[in-house]
């Protein structure tokens, strides 16, 4: 049973755009988007990627689970692994979907239904056993999904839009920035808002500033960009995050030892690594 002020973030998915898993990734992990917050005896779930199967595998054997899935937004590779989460499949449990950056075009359960819709999809979701909500929300929006717990949100500068989270408990706070680009005429000033003051953000750092001018207009920062925006918002760790699948092991660890330099304390997402605040 967690501890009452338990606040933790678990790092499940760590990859951004594809799926990399193999010998050169076994380090940092080669899964896609996917988090675990815990407060107290509460979890929360952030973005449904390839690291969600590992996170459901462990979920199963846990008794009857009560618990709310957001998502940043709906590219691929931050929902492909809800299909393949199997506390879905167990009768007794209930999970309440969120998504901020669909209306008014879409809803979310229309667009997780176009997903597993033949013939892209085998079998469509009302396969799963357990009881799923599907709720929309305007990015902006103040959302309070236990006691105790707020989460803050902030649209972020993606394509097809994306939201990005401020999740407070117990005093403490923990920011999850991505997908987002920065703008080239300074800090995007509704992150900095977002994030102002936060124990740990957690950023989309695609890129370096050094390979940023090929994929300008493709949606993702940089670990620089990051620096600038968590000294900027005087923020605490930051934590890289949406590593390029391109970027293997040896690519990070070179990575971490820059951001180490750069702004210390500055962490590196690895699979299966929880922060505490």
């Amino acid at each position: 049973m967690a501890k009452q002020d338990e606040f933790s973030v678990t790092f499940w998915g760590v990859r951004g755009s594809i799926a990399c898993p193999g010998p050169e990734t076994v380090r940092y992990g080669g899964d896609t988007s996917c988090l675990e917050v815990v407060c107290g005896d509460y979890r929360m779930i952030f973005d449904g990627g390839t690291g969600l199967r590992k996170l459901g595998g462990v979920l199963a054997g846990q008794g009857p689970i009560d618990s709310d899935i957001f998502f940043t937004h709906s590219h691929f590779d931050h929902v492909c692994g809800l299909p393949f989460f199997a506390p879905f499949f167990i009768p007794g449990n209930r999970f309440r979907l969120w998504a901020g950056h669909l209306l008014p075009e879409h809803t979310l359960k229309q667009v997780l239904v176009e997903m597993m819709m033949a013939p892209l999809f085998p079998v469509p979701p009302e396969i799963f056993q357990a009881g799923v909500s599907y709720n929309d929300y305007a990015c902006g929006d103040v959302l309070t999904p236990h006691e105790g717990v707020t989460v803050r949100t902030a649209p972020l500068n993606h394509p097809n839009r994306a939201t990005g989270y401020r999740i407070e408990f117990d005093g403490k706070s923990i920011c999850y920035i991505t997908d987002t680009e920065h703008f080239g005429d300074g800090i995007d000033q509704n992150i900095a808002r977002l994030i102002a003051g936060a124990d740990i953000v957690i950023y989309d750092s695609t890129y370096t500033d050094e390979e940023y001018p090929r994929f300008k207009g493709f949606g993702h920062s940089t670990w620089q960009e990051g620096v600038r925006l968590v000294e900027a918002a005087q923020a605490k760790t930051l934590v890289i995050f949406h590593h390029d699948p391109s970027h293997d092991d040896d690519f990070m660890d070179d990575i971490a030892k820059q951001a180490e330099a750069e702004r210390p304390g500055t962490l590196v997402a690895r699979e299966g690594m929880t922060l505490r605040p």
